[in-house]
């Protein structure tokens, strides 16, 4: 069984939650990347995304240069283990519709990593269809944090 250790990325960039939001869509765009953890030291903290920047931030007419990722960032992040079966975070991704999870360790629960569905599809593409399916459907809206 494939362990999460063997598909994830090690070098994962983060963001404090006190950088500002430009520098962190800056450090997006460096990186060709959608998303950064968020993390106070080296302990996870949250998740900010390209779409709660624009949605959080810009259509709420958040300024940018001020604003801090801690005010639009996500905070309900969901991880995994390094040592967790690739099958089960594949279902909890697709329970969830989450394109990417931060792998922590498991004692100090400091980031060590990410997964994502395009690891996933690269070096464990047996499972990726079905979790796609549920990561796509349709899903709410999250109108639990309106604009401040």
């Amino acid at each position: 069984m494939q362990r999460i250790a063997e598909v994830m990325t090690r070098d994962v960039r983060s963001v404090t939650p006190q950088e500002t939001i430009r520098r962190a869509a800056e450090m997006m765009d460096e990186l060709n990347v959608g998303a950064l953890p968020v993390c106070d030291g080296e302990r996870l903290v949250g998740m900010i995304t390209d779409r709660d920047i624009t949605v959080r931030a810009v259509a709420a007419g958040v300024p940018p240069d001020t604003a801090q990722v801690g005010e639009v960032m996500s905070v309900q992040v969901r991880w995994c283990f390094e040592d967790q079966p690739v099958d089960e975070v594949m279902q909890q991704m697709a329970d969830t519709q989450i394109r990417r999870v931060p792998v922590v360790d498991q004692n100090t629960h400091s980031l060590i990593g990410i997964v994502s569905l395009g690891d996933l599809a690269t070096k464990h593409s047996a499972q990726v269809d079905r979790t796609l399916e549920g990561i796509s459907s349709p899903s709410e809206p999250d109108r639990s944090r309106l604009a401040h």
